[in-house]
């Protein structure tokens, strides 16, 4: 929602005018916007990859590493550091060349965001090429994981067909395991293959919108002979903000935990008449419900797991 409101509609509104109409002071501030809350967007998909990853490989020690501490540090971290990669170098100055800053003064009907090397470096690295590899890695060994769990499982199958075979034949009586260890057991695997289908959905929609922008970005920013069509540009732009829309659809839809956060939060922050509303686990939130309350899903999120946790060792 803060996307689609702080950077969408002045993106909109260039492209269905022409022109900036709002003067120098707001084209600063719509850049510092649009920075911000895109890199926002993506440091909490980086903060939850690394959330999913303790949850799925390290599930005994996910209480004790993602305490509520970390979790709130994170989420500082998450909203403090795109501040000061947008408002402060923006407003300062050092985004860019000094040429760059004059002609915009001089020509207040054009809010043109162009970069020089340093800050160009510096900003995709930090919202971008980082966190993607932080993102990459995590869901990786989340893979890894489910694969694991999945080949153990098959195993597992084949050597008890393989000695239940053997005790057929010589007549040997054994005692079959539960019932409800077996489906237990599957359960669990078939929730690690629909963990790594969800985490690869997730990966796929974060790159296809996200890199060719950042490649874009990069190029132009270091090649100063390389020009980009504006047509090509805005495409670039508007793919990028299509992944604020995908991710809380994705999430909502996959997975039963956000589900519960959605629905937690509308009921502590939303109007009378959306918490009178009932959220079935099978219907999808309206991803504009997702980016204005992202920070207390994620806390909701860590307050249930860790109930459900204390409650399994109490047990």
């Amino acid at each position: 929602m803060l996307v689609a409101l702080c950077a969408m509609t002045f993106n909109a509104s260039v492209e269905l005018s022409g022109k900036w109409m709002f003067g120098t002071f707001m084209c600063d501030v719509w850049n510092s916007f649009d920075v911000y809350f895109s890199t926002a967007s993506i440091l909490h998909l980086c903060c939850i990859s690394v959330d999913r990853y303790y949850a799925i490989v390290q599930p005994l020690d996910y209480p004790l590493i993602m305490t509520h501490s970390k979790v709130i540090l994170m989420l500082v971290i998450v909203w403090i550091s795109p501040a000061l990669l947008s408002f402060v170098p923006i407003f300062v100055g050092w985004y860019t060349t000094k040429e760059n800053l004059d002609f915009l003064k001089e020509n207040p009907q054009i809010c043109e965001f162009k970069v020089n090397k340093s800050y160009a470096i510096i900003s995709s690295s930090v919202s971008f090429w980082l966190p993607g590899i932080v993102m990459i890695s995590m869901y990786y060994k989340i893979y890894q994981e489910a694969d694991r769990q999945e080949r153990m499982l098959y195993r597992s199958k084949v050597a008890a067909l393989l000695l239940d075979k053997h005790l057929q034949i010589n007549h040997i009586p054994i005692p079959r395991p539960s019932v409800q260890m077996e489906q237990t057991t599957i359960s669990s695997m078939r929730r690690e293959r629909k963990a790594a289908r969800t985490l690869g959905i997730i990966m796929s929609a974060f790159l296809l919108c996200w890199l060719p922008f950042f490649l874009w970005y990069i190029t132009s920013s270091l090649c100063d002979e390389c020009e980009t069509p504006k047509i090509v540009v805005g495409i670039l732009f508007w793919i990028g903000y299509f992944n604020s829309a995908l991710n809380p659809i994705i999430y909502a839809y996959f997975n039963r935990e956000f589900r519960a956060a959605f629905k937690k939060t509308l009921k502590s922050c939303c109007p009378y008449q959306l918490m009178n509303c009932k959220v079935s686990d099978g219907v999808d939130l309206p991803p504009y419900m997702h980016s204005t309350a992202s920070s207390e899903i994620h806390m909701n999120i860590i307050r249930s797991r860790n109930y459900s946790s204390s409650n399994q060792l109490q047990q």
